[in-house]
């Protein structure tokens, strides 16, 4: 059996006044296949994805006929870095999971890779996404008799494994998958195999790489990066590829159709410095920034970034126009989880302990104001506020994306369609509520136009882009229950 330390603690949560009001990724996955410092590249690799979920990480590693697991709440860094933890992990190969829950309270025992002894042997995994039928397939075998150890909806996919008739573990494997909905790419280790999975529509990524005789998965290429591992391809949606010994094995277990990836990858979530769809991220950024600047140009003296992911659109935006760009926001990295709360007096100076306006940058400009997107609109509105107290003469906020007006289920954690900013109002209503002198978002037709398609394919869309559109591309089984739900508690009665 794994070893691993459980306490069921949730993470410190951030006070409400501290909050990002930014989109947040479910979580990253790794995995490394026949290298005898598994455990050591696993950790580098889920640093590179630390962005991807900052409020849990865990790897399981496999050794001479046993498994070994550590799982921790909390950031790579802060538990995965010393000889201790790393000497209770040797073996070969691994796999390591970040996470940001979208399902499932924040606890210890919904940290991933999860574990299971089957009759074949151990299996552990880990899952990027959201399953839209893990409610669903979750009711149904605990009325079979199932007993469930998390809240998360993976491990139902542990559940459907085990129960699988199969004889082989890649069958079993395929059958379990072939009963969920939703998105995920999952990594997965047994006894002699390292699998990777996408969905069918290939929402979430997860990419392949070779690190000289060994290969390795990961949810971005920067995790390659980091260890030195060449980048081979993306695994295609709805492939399984399975790793042994041997090399590299494909399965196909699904109708071929065309691919659907997430398009917040591309304005979010991915790092820039990672490659996805064969295109360097942050070029496409820069281009999203232009097709901005095409579309809702303005006469102004400065263009200024909400750091830091608004950086390369704010850069694109400045090359297109003309307009200087300048670094007229600080962000203080140094702000965590452990802050101390402060007394309610000045909780609304909050905003400022993450981003400053520079002084001599704002004072006196018409400024151009660069973010990725607006989900509540809270923190937008406390920046524009910021810069007019700076002395700023104009601020014309541009968001280099559709406004968002649809929740998701697919691994994203959004708010419920009643909290989300340009559900409920319109452009000229967000900029009254924002301050600004005006505001304007990148449309869609911009959004397909630099991601090379002259226009969105209304029949078979090119991209997973339902927080835009409302055109969800799976069932949402779950939520035709009459029973309202929420997210971030999908699953949150049965802990």
């Amino acid at each position: 059996m794994p070893s691993s330390r459980i306490a069921d603690e949730s993470v410190p949560q951030f006070p409400d006044w501290l909050g990002t009001d930014k989109l947040h990724e479910e979580c990253g996955v790794f995995g490394v296949f026949n290298h005898p410092d598994a455990s050591a590249l696993t950790v580098l690799g889920l640093h590179a994805l630390q962005h991807r979920g900052q409020e849990a990480a865990g790897i399981v590693t496999f050794d001479n006929g046993q498994f070994f697991s550590e799982r921790r709440l909390g950031l790579v860094s802060e538990h995965f870095t010393k000889a201790p933890v790393l000497n209770r992990l040797p073996g070969q190969s691994a796999i390591g999971h970040v996470r940001y829950s979208t399902q499932g309270e924040t606890i210890l025992r919904n940290v991933q890779p999860l574990f299971a002894e089957l009759g074949s042997g151990g299996f552990a995994l880990g899952h990027n996404g959201n399953l839209t039928n893990a409610r669903t397939l979750r009711s149904s075998l605990i009325r079979d008799g199932a007993i469930f150890q998390s809240t998360s909806d993976t491990e139902v996919v542990l559940q459907l494994i085990a129960r699988s008739k199969k004889s082989r573990i890649i069958d079993r494997f395929i059958e379990a998958l072939r009963q969920l909905e939703g998105a995920y790419a999952l990594t997965c280790l047994t006894n002699k195999k390292l699998i990777g999975a996408r969905d069918p529509l290939g929402i979430r990524p997860l990419m392949l790489g070779k690190l000289n005789d060994s290969y390795v998965l990961a949810s971005e290429t920067c995790a390659f990066d980091i260890i030195g591992a060449e980048f081979v391809r993306e695994i295609e949606n709805g492939e399984i590829v399975v790793i042994t010994k041997d090399g590299v094995e494909s399965h196909w277990p699904f109708p071929k159709i065309p691919a659907r990836p997430c398009i917040f990858e591309y304005i979010y979530f991915h790092r820039p410095d990672s490659i996805l769809g064969g295109r360097c991220v942050y070029q496409v950024r820069k281009e999203f920034g232009a097709q901005l600047a095409r579309e809702n140009g303005v006469d102004a003296d400065v263009v200024i970034a909400v750091p830091d992911s608004g950086v390369p659109a704010a850069i694109g935006y400045s090359q297109h126009s003309g307009i200087p760009y300048e670094l007229g926001i600080i962000r203080n990295h140094y702000v965590g989880r452990t802050f101390i709360e402060p007394e309610q007096r000045i909780r609304q100076l909050g905003v400022k302990l993450k981003h400053n306006p520079t002084l001599c940058e704002v004072k006196g400009k018409r400024m151009v104001l660069i973010d990725d997107s607006i989900v509540r609109g809270t923190t937008s509105m406390k920046i524009v506020q910021m810069m007019y107290e700076r002395g700023a003469k104009e601020v014309h906020m541009r968001i280099a994306c559709p406004p968002i007006a649809w929740p998701d289920y697919y691994g994203i954690d959004t708010p419920d369609r009643e909290h989300l900013l340009a559900a409920t109002n319109n452009q000229e209503q967000m900029r009254k509520m924002m301050g600004c002198d005006s505001l304007a978002f990148l449309s869609l037709e911009g959004i397909y136009s630099v991601m090379g398609h002259p226009q969105r394919n209304a029949s078979q869309p090119q991209f997973t882009d339902h927080c835009f559109t409302g055109d969800y591309p799976t069932r949402l089984r779950d939520l035709e229950d009459p029973a309202p739900i929420r997210q971030l508690s999908l699953l949150a009665e049965a802990s």
